[in-house]
């Protein structure tokens, strides 16, 4: 039904809609790190702005991003929605030319990755 209604809602949508009713609820538990509602909108409009403001993303422009599986991820994924950016996701894992393939596919303007990804 969500997906008949024009415009569709989006997961966006959904998210900004547990922001607002209820933005002191736990998210997300890593580790011994929780997470609120309130916590991951204010790290995604902190996320939105450096990647408008720092890496020049403009609406439209894809961003690879190579992240393990961290908070990071969450309002990364959340920032780009935000920005209208397309995300392509890439396995960290990957290496050598599966890697190269994905990001010539993607047709990325920015990688995004985590400090331990970093020169390899």
């Amino acid at each position: 039904r969500r997906v008949a209604t024009k415009p569709a809602t989006t997961l966006l949508d959904v998210f900004r809609q547990h922001v607002r009713r209820r933005p002191r609820h736990p998210l997300l538990l890593f580790q011994e790190q929780v997470l609120t509602f309130e916590d991951v909108e204010l790290l995604s409009n902190r996320a939105a702005w450096a990647l408008q403001k720092r890496a020049g993303l403009r609406r439209g422009q894809a961003a690879a991003v190579f992240l393990p599986n961290e908070p990071a991820y969450l309002w990364t994924w959340l920032a780009l929605a935000k920005l209208g950016c397309p995300m392509a996701c890439l396995n960290c894992n990957v290496r050598g030319r599966a890697l190269r393939h994905a990001l010539e596919a993607a047709e990325a303007t920015v990688m995004l990755a985590s400090p331990g990804e970093r020169g390899q």
